[in-house]
């Protein structure tokens, strides 16, 4: 008997942890998103990949990473000016597998059918252990389509820039055997708008150029390599960036603060000043956007996976929390308003993968003029729901969703930054109205997926059928540039999990988004949709 009344209760129907599984065997969607598009052979591999992503020791990195966020140093103790970023060892275990893996190179040293598509499966399980750290992975992967279009810089950085090798170290990248690449681009009077920017290069009689001016967002300032757009002579131009000097020198490009951001706290951001700092041309002056733009619809497209992978964690967090917590002498997953809930966040969340790895299949085969229009489409559509989606699945968890120690409250606060970077949405809206204008053949590419699913489902021709109308015609078409980029994501979505979901994935997948009426929270999905299958697909683990 408790004589001394110590111990106060037994503590029951508490879940257990969502950790030691597998994020690839225990993805249903994923596993069929990747054979079908093109990544069978890496499936060994990415099962491997995705016991060790979700092993507790993994997990803890990601908040480790977190909260304990990267500190500057402007000088060292003697007075020398260093721009010495310090991180968590978390982050640099995290750095260190995913180059190890070859997230940032992948595709480009290892070319195959289906390389994206597997890349894009590792970037998607290893952003569900933590999102900061892709930032520096992506601005690398991508900064190779940018140095391919100057030979000679490709030749002298690639080697370095795509081994699978990590050296954190503020030393010259002489010494280094592995280089990241980091983005400099905007500026405070522009933002998006570049073309506003003012920091000068002024040519060099070798033919290098320096900068004076500024970058109000530079991501990533711990990199090697810097991808900076400045005015030349001849207008905006692209330029390669060096944090040290080939003769070993520092090169100024001088940190004056690092952001302090409401998410992605692992990874640093920061406010710089450039005092004459040396560069190269990459591409042709003038032509700086034009430069950038294979390497940003490269990011973008990082984009979409992070936030396909935000939404997948945090509907794995909600289903296993609910598959084990009882309330009212019943489990939640078995209560009716919470599977219908849990079902509609499942969906989206499959929905969202299912786009994602549909345009790594087209990255890998070319398909360039899907590219143009889809990215863009993807990149506003995912990225704009994965907020309310990681609020939902918070909810679903109730009042320790909301607790810091759990992993809810930093999927939130992650969850509107991809929305933002690389473009805020009505960037993206305004992307697309220009590929409409510049390449018709981007729109057929978008309506011939349409039409690769015509004749099954009535809703879905309709939506096709009511979307070209509209978009034939041009009358206020910035205006209305947001509903009919919606209409495109949405569609594109519906058509993919038409021709491959199971039926009880895409059947109320189009009811909801193509034949609902008005405005809907998740958990609005019709009478008679089989939640049970829907949440069964989606458990990522037994419970």
């Amino acid at each position: 008997m408790n004589d001394f009344l110590a111990v106060t209760h037994e503590v029951i129907n508490q879940p257990r942890a969502l950790e030691n599984y597998n994020l690839y065997g225990g993805d249903r969607a994923l596993r069929e998103g990747v054979e079908r598009e093109g990544g069978a052979w890496a499936g060994n591999d990415l099962s491997a990949f995705g016991a060790s992503a979700g092993t507790a020791e993994m997990l803890e990195l990601g908040h480790l990473a977190n909260k304990f966020p990267p500190e500057f140093d402007s000088h060292d103790r003697f007075g020398h000016r260093v721009d010495l970023v310090r991180f968590h060892p978390a982050y640099h275990r995290l750095m260190e597998r995913a180059i190890g893996e070859g997230l940032h190179s992948s595709p480009w040293t290892e070319p195959r059918a289906g390389a994206h598509v597997a890349r894009a499966a590792r970037f998607y399980m290893q952003s569900q252990i933590e999102a900061g750290h892709g930032c520096p992975i992506t601005m690398t992967f991508a900064s190779v389509a940018a140095l391919r279009r100057q030979p000679d810089l490709a030749a002298e950085w690639l080697p370095k820039i795509t081994a699978r090798s990590y050296d954190p170290r503020n030393v010259p990248a002489a010494e280094k055997s592995g280089l990241t690449v980091g983005m400099a681009m905007t500026e405070k009077q522009g933002g998006s708008d570049v073309r506003a920017n003012t920091t000068r290069a002024v040519p060099k009689a070798d033919g290098s150029y320096e900068l004076v001016g500024h970058k109000y967002f530079v991501s990533a300032p711990m990199c090697d390599l810097f991808l900076v757009l400045a005015q030349a002579p001849d207008g905006l131009t692209c330029f390669l960036l060096p944090r040290w000097k080939p003769d070993g020198t520092k090169n100024p490009l001088q940190i004056q603060r690092l952001k302090n951001k409401m998410g992605n706290r692992s990874n640093a951001s920061s406010e710089t000043e450039l005092r004459g700092a040396l560069v190269w041309r990459v591409g042709e002056e003038g032509r700086g956007v034009a430069t950038i733009l294979e390497m940003v619809a490269l990011t973008r497209f990082d984009c979409m996976i992070g936030s396909s992978a935000g939404m997948r964690m945090a509907a794995s967090q909600a289903l296993f929390h609910c598959g084990q917590r009882s309330v009212f002498g019943k489990l939640l997953t078995e209560q009716p308003l919470m599977q219908n809930v849990l079902a509609d966040l499942a969906l989206e969340s499959e929905a969202a993968l299912a786009l994602t790895l549909r345009l790594a299949r087209a990255l890998d085969q070319g398909e360039e003029s899907l590219m143009r229009i889809a990215t863009a489409i993807g990149k506003y559509w995912i990225c704009k729901r994965t907020p309310n989606h990681a609020y939902e699945a918070m909810e679903c968890i109730g009042g320790s969703g909301v607790m810091e120690d759990g992993p809810m409250p930093r999927l939130f606060r992650e969850s509107p930054v991809n929305a933002i970077w690389e473009g805020s949405g009505n960037v993206q809206c305004l992307d697309v109205l220009r590929a409409m204008a510049k390449s018709p053949e981007a729109v057929e590419a978008l309506f011939a997926e349409f039409e690769s699913a015509k004749g099954v489902n009535a809703a879905l021709d309709c939506h096709a059928k009511a979307l070209r109308q509209d978009l034939s015609d041009p009358a206020d078409a910035e205006f209305r540039a947001r509903d009919l980029v919606d209409r495109m994501a949405v569609g594109l979505q519906a058509a993919l999990l038409l021709k491959h979901a199971p039926s009880f994935v895409a059947e109320p997948f189009i009811a909801s988004r193509l034949e609902g009426r008005g405005q809907h929270h998740y958990g609005t999905l019709a009478r008679g949709t089989d939640c049970k299958a829907i949440i069964e697909r989606g458990m990522p683990a037994s419970v």
